[in-house]
Order: structure tokens, then C-alpha cells, then sequence
């Protein structure tokens, strides 16, 4: 009855709330028909990440046989990478920035949601052998001049879905890091060495255990391999990836 009862209240908030505050989409003004969704133009505008893709760093392939018989990408075939897996949801383009920027830099801390359960659909594999999540730290003089991490954000709401532990401290960074914007891989991999510390009382919840690190964007992937080092150093069994969006790899975009 008690149940019943609070679901019939939510049920009559929402509706009170559509009156005073119609639903719009969350990238336009366009009317939808529920809260929290994208209007039928916006969403046309994503390109979902889905096979083919490497099976390592899941940057997409123009088609599958890019990735050859081991379904790897050149950077994988040439190195594999610290992490065991990783995946996103959205292909990082025009349509997925509309989501993604607003979120990062424009206080819209209401697209964590929309992006974790993307996010959660793209990494259903990912999140069932997760032990704990983590998300990619800011250095602290950055957190403090935006207020919130987006990468915690979505760590927090992916782990409450998959009812799984998370730390938003496991992972700190000594340093403040340049943007990386242009810079290629190598020099992206150079910036960041060193950068990534585990909080030394997490160590003990990490130990011998399958860390899913979370992230907004992945580019290169040399964040997500600087965090998977420290954390495979500091006693992790293995370490995935999981981020809301991938930018593709020019060289694949060209083939």
C-alpha cells in the first residue's frame, strides 16, 4: 500500500510539474513528451557508438574489417594498452557535443542522467564485472573553478543503476595538466605521466579487484592509460573504461 501510495505521489509531481515547467528537449527548446529526453531532430543528430569497433580501446571502425582479423586498431596492434577494455556511448561529434559541452562547462548537471544511462547501455558488460567505479579526477584548483567533476557525476549515477560501490576520491592528480586539445598521442602520453596518484586509504578496497574507471570524452585514450597505471600499480586486478563519448581516430576516419 505504502508503495503504491509514493508512486502514485511521484506520478502526480511529474504532472504538476510538465503544467508549471512543460517538458522541452534537453539540447533545444522543442517540445517532448517527457522530461529529460531529446526531441526527435536532436536525437537523430547522435551517432551511438556500435560495432565495428577495436575490441580493446573501442575506438570506432568505418567497417569491420578496418580492425582486421583480431579486431584491433593500429594503436592497439602496435601497443596494447594498460586498461582491458574500453567503451562509450556516443560517437563524439556535433550532436554529442550538445549534450556533452553544456554538461562539462555550463552548470548543466541535469544531463548526467541522460548520458549515464546511455553510458549504462553502451558498458552493460563493463558494469556487470565492475567491482567499484572511479571516476577520472580534476586537479583541485580546476574543481574548484567548475564546482563539480562531470566524470563523478556520471560514476555516481552509473554505480547507483548497477547497484555497485564506488569512490569518488580513489584517484588523484598531483598536477595540474595542460589541455590536450592538438596534441598527438605521444606528447598526450608524456603530459600525463606521472599525473595520477591512488588516495593512499583506498588502496586496501582496491587490492586485487576490476576497477571501471569512468570518464566524459575519451580522445586518445593517454588519460585513461595514466589512471589505469596507477591503479594497476597500487594493486587493481585489471582496469575497464567507460565514457559517455570517443573521438574517433583520424587515421580510421581516412581509410
Amino acid at each position: 500500500m505504502r508503495a503504491a501510495l509514493t508512486q502514485g505521489l511521484r506520478r502526480l509531481g511529474g504532472v504538476v510539474l510538465d503544467a508549471v515547467l512543460p517538458p522541452h528537449c534537453l539540447t533545444c527548446e522543442s517540445p517532448v513528451e517527457s522530461q529529460g529526453t531529446l526531441c526527435g531532430e536532436c536525437f537523430r543528430g547522435l551517432h551511438l557508438l556500435t560495432p565495428p569497433f577495436c575490441r580493446i580501446c573501442g575506438v570506432p571502425f568505418l567497417h569491420a574489417g578496418q580492425g582486421g582479423p583480431d579486431a584491433l586498431c593500429p594503436s592497439c596492434r602496435a601497443e596494447l594498452p594498460a586498461f582491458d577494455r574500453a567503451r562509450a556511448a556516443l560517437r563524439y561529434d556535433e550532436g554529442a557535443k550538445r549534450l556533452i559541452l553544456p554538461f562539462k562547462h555550463a552548470d548543466r548537471t541535469d544531463l548526467a542522467g541522460p548520458l549515464a544511462a546511455r553510458m549504462a547501455r553502451a558498458g552493460a558488460g563493463l558494469l556487470a564485472d565492475a567491482d567499484l567505479l572511479a571516476p577520472v579526477p580534476l586537479h583541485w584548483r580546476r574543481l574548484v573553478a567548475r564546482r563539480y567533476n562531470q566524470a563523478a557525476l556520471l560514476a555516481g549515477r552509473l554505480a547507483s543503476g548497477a547497484r555497485k560501490p564506488w569512490i569518488p576520491d580513489l584517484l588523484r592528480r598531483r598536477r595540474p595538466t595542460p589541455t590536450l586539445g592538438e596534441r598527438g598521442a605521444a606528447e598526450r602520453a608524456a603530459v600525463l605521466e606521472g599525473a595520477f596518484a591512488v588516495h593512499p586509504p583506498a588502496i586496501s578496497r582496491i587490492a586485487g579487484r576490476r576497477v571501471l574507471l569512468v570518464d566524459d570524452v575519451m580522445t586518445s585514450g593517454a588519460t585513461a592509460e595514466a589512471c589505469a597505471c596507477a591503479l594497476l600499480a597500487a594493486g587493481a586486478a585489471a582496469v575497464d573504461v567507460l565514457a559517455a563519448a570517443r573521438v574517433p581516430d583520424p587515421r580510421l576516419e581516412e581509410a
